[in-house]
């Protein structure tokens, strides 16, 4: 199947593909149930020696760049207390990590999360982290303009391979909150 954005050889429906995900992400696309078909989620392998914005884009195309989200694990701390959620913004912006998600959090404090930390309470690869198969207590911030896009590039779990997916879907991921200034 061609891919829908980008210059990929192939995309393969997330379903039919499973053992190319990591086992959170491939539970999450096993047991979908939002209101955009599990087979409209597409797996694209890509290399990741490749996996840097710039030459990225430069390989699988420059469409790409305005068409790509990143998804970042941040930590709200508020007393002694530390909350874990996810933020996916465009590539071409930056969380607002200190304005709306610190607010969003009701965070006296909010910054990125550590990589172990990131990777561990995913279980997906650092570089490669989506915001399918993340776990469900975890808030999800979701930048409108991502939801907007017809079709979105974000990471598949590992550094190996992206998910291509539309966009809407992201609105409809367990705890997904869309927050208008999320991506700046």
């Amino acid at each position: 199947m061609r891919a829908p954005i980008g210059d990929f050889d192939t995309a393969t429906p997330a379903p039919d593909c499973l053992d190319e995900l990591t086992d959170p992400v491939a539970d999450a696309v096993r047991h979908w149930s939002g209101a955009v078909p599990a087979d409209q989620i597409l797996y694209v392998e890509t290399d990741p020696r490749w996996a840097d914005t710039a030459v990225f884009v430069e390989h699988y195309g420059r469409d790409l760049l305005e068409r790509s989200a990143n998804c970042v694990v941040v930590a709200g701390k508020r007393g002694g207390e530390s909350t874990l959620a996810a933020c996916l913004v465009l590539s071409t912006t930056k969380v607002d990590v200190n304005g709306a998600v610190r607010r969003q959090l009701g965070a006296r404090k909010a910054s990125f999360a550590p990589m172990g930390l990131a990777t561990g309470e995913t279980g997906m690869e650092y570089g490669g982290i989506t915001p399918i198969g993340l776990p469900d207590d975890w808030p999800l911030l979701v930048d409108p303009a991502v939801v907007d896009l017809p079709w979105v590039l974000v990471g598949s779990g590992r550094r190996r391979g992206k998910l291509l997916v539309p966009g809407k879907a992201f609105a409809q991921l367990p705890g997904a909150v869309v927050l208008d200034g999320l991506g700046v």
